[in-house]
């Protein structure tokens, strides 16, 4: 055997954080389930466009942070609708605010491939930065936080052309079901969240929160 391979546990290793994100698909979430098997945060999804709530918003965001998670809100973008800005403002006006409280974590703009036709919603790539530029812009105003942006690579560089100039501000959800991240979208040098795993309608998709749980608590209190 050759003893010279540096053990695995040596490596050093960014603590990461277990989360999950629901939807309607979930129906009411047994919270108490999640939390007793190590999940410390979760994000729910309030909107989509600018007509539809998820009916279980309430049981699931309140109930999450009810049990002790750090909680949050996502915006399912469809970008062939109302405007970015318009987009933002439903959202806030439906769950996605944020507050100082040390539990909310900033909204995120769910931006991927559309579900309901053509990949990019019909957009260039300019006009689908100009959309996303303009949900963040409002988004920002409307809370005073920088809005997360969830997204896959692949999506990205065909949508946007691997537009760069968001990842200064933005945190980085990124969706990659995979043993590693892989190549992140141009302007991130690191993520802040990675879907690493959709796990079916009963327990919702889980995640990993890049750091440990006092670097989670720093981005939820902003």
């Amino acid at each position: 055997a050759d003893n010279t391979a540096v053990p695995a546990e040596s490596v050093p290793r960014v603590t990461q954080t277990e989360g999950v994100d629901v939807s309607s698909h979930q129906l009411n979430v047994t919270w108490s389930t999640l939390w007793s098997s190590g999940v410390k945060w979760a994000y729910t999804k309030a909107t989509e466009g600018t007509s539809y709530k998820n009916p279980y918003f309430t049981q699931q965001y309140n109930g999450s942070y009810d049990i002790g998670m750090i909680r949050g809100a996502y915006h399912f973008a469809t970008p062939d609708g109302a405007g970015g800005a318009a987009q933002a403002d439903y959202f806030v006006d439906h769950g996605g605010g944020w507050s100082k409280d040390g539990k909310t974590l900033p909204g995120v703009l769910d931006i991927e491939w559309n579900p309901y036709g053509d990949s990019c919603y019909g957009k260039s790539k300019s006009a689908m930065v100009s959309w996303i530029r303009d949900f963040l812009n409002r988004y920002k105003t409307r809370t005073g936080r920088d809005a997360v942006v969830y997204t896959a690579t692949s999506w990205w560089t065909e949508c946007t052309g691997d537009y760069a100039g968001f990842g200064a501000t933005n945190p980085l959800w990124i969706a990659r079901y995979a043993s590693a991240v892989g190549t992140l979208p141009s302007g991130w040098s690191t993520h802040t969240m990675w879907q690493y795993t959709s796990s079916g309608p009963t327990v919702g998709d889980h995640d990993r929160f890049n750091g440990a749980a006092d670097r989670l608590k720093a981005l939820a209190t902003g």
